[in-house]
């Protein structure tokens, strides 16, 4: 499977978009080291430290370009001129999407425009796949768990202003795939993961970046909903299928709108907080505090059946070696390993596994 995912990406020119971000730079990393030509276009990282900082992905151009900015898109695609396109750059907080509604509405709706439109003046363009989120689904389950597993068939919507922009930013690209791409012949598809952790993600109130923060302070790890739900997964995960996705729309090997990418079961705060104690030692801890912040969904889950059926992807970590990878990067970071070098080699040990 990752030889001939690295056969086709070796020597391709790729449009990265969100590249300096955490999910953006191991994206970045496992293209280059297959041998692609990626293109990054993103803002400069919000965090000190960074995962972009610290992996030193070789790009062949690192673009800082604001996605609201029109123009500014339109000039750096056109020299660019990608064969296919990794769609990332987002604006990916919900507690930060309701302090700033306007923002996450601007960079994930208005930006997506903005970027597709100016791909559609690309002669070379082959493939586009667009990254939303698993919260673009109409999820209810605000005031008390559902047993609910999202499929790509499940109504979009979104009770929060990060959830209604993802939603409405599946529906700009599946307006734009339609109208626009279809024509030519470029094939575009999104894809919706569900809650991704690994190293290098200082992102504000996200549970790993709290945890991480407390754990090598010597501290308990901070826990605001210990009973919410989530489909937790290992970063590596989720991009996994956003390559064999990818390469399957090139080939014509899909022409569906949209693919789930998600682990077998959902866990809640507390079981991740509890197992991540265990796996850290050293009498780790964590507490509840009082601050649960805007109303989220308390349950989420997915179905990754049609990744399975179509793409032959499946989960390779189960929740225990997700969050063993977690604690290793950054116990080697603490320890001031190289880790491009320590990422790459996790990458490797992934796709060993996505061949065993």
């Amino acid at each position: 499977m990752t030889s001939a995912l690295t056969e086709f990406y070796r020597g391709k020119r790729i449009l990265l978009t969100g590249h300096t971000g955490f999910k953006g730079s191991w994206l970045g990393l496992w293209l280059t080291g297959m041998g692609a030509e990626v293109h990054g276009l993103a803002l400069d990282p919000e965090t000190e430290p960074n995962a972009h900082g610290l992996l030193r992905v070789p790009y062949a151009s690192d673009l800082r370009q604001d996605l609201r900015d029109a123009d500014g898109v339109a000039r750096a695609v056109a020299a660019i001129d990608p064969q296919l396109v990794f769609h990332l750059a987002a604006q990916p907080l919900v507690r930060r999407a309701y302090r700033d509604p306007l923002e996450s509405f601007g960079t994930n709706v208005m930006g997506t425009a903005n970027l597709l439109q100016a791909l559609r003046n690309c002669p070379a363009l082959q493939a586009v796949l667009g990254v939303t989120s698993d919260k673009a689904y109409d999820n209810d389950a605000y005031d008390a768990p559902r047993d609910l597993v999202f499929a790509e068939t499940d109504r979009l919507g979104g009770r929060d202003p990060y959830s209604a922009s993802k939603g409405a930013q599946e529906i700009v690209i599946r307006s734009f795939a339609e109208s626009y791409f279809a024509k030519s012949g470029v094939r575009v598809a999104t894809a919706r993961a569900g809650n991704v952790i690994g190293g290098g993600d200082w992102a504000e109130d996200r549970l790993m970046t709290d945890a991480m923060a407390a754990l090598l302070a010597g501290k308990p790890i901070p826990i605001r909903n210990p009973l919410m739900t989530r489909p937790w997964q290992h970063v590596l995960e989720p991009l996994a299928g956003y390559l064999l996705l990818l390469h399957a729309l090139a080939e014509g090997r899909f022409a569906g709108e949209a693919m789930n990418f998600g682990p077998d079961e959902s866990h809640s705060v507390q079981t991740v907080a509890d197992r991540l104690c265990s796996l850290w030692g050293h009498g780790a801890s964590w507490a509840q505090v009082g601050d649960q912040g805007p109303k989220e969904a308390k349950t989420l889950a997915l179905t990754s059946a049609l990744a399975k059926a179509v793409l032959g992807w499946k989960p390779c970590l189960d929740l225990d070696a997700t969050l063993g990878l977690v604690a290793d990067w950054y116990k080697a970071w603490a320890k001031g390993v190289d880790m491009g070098a320590f990422s790459a080699a996790q990458i490797e040990a992934y796709a060993a596994r996505m061949d065993a």
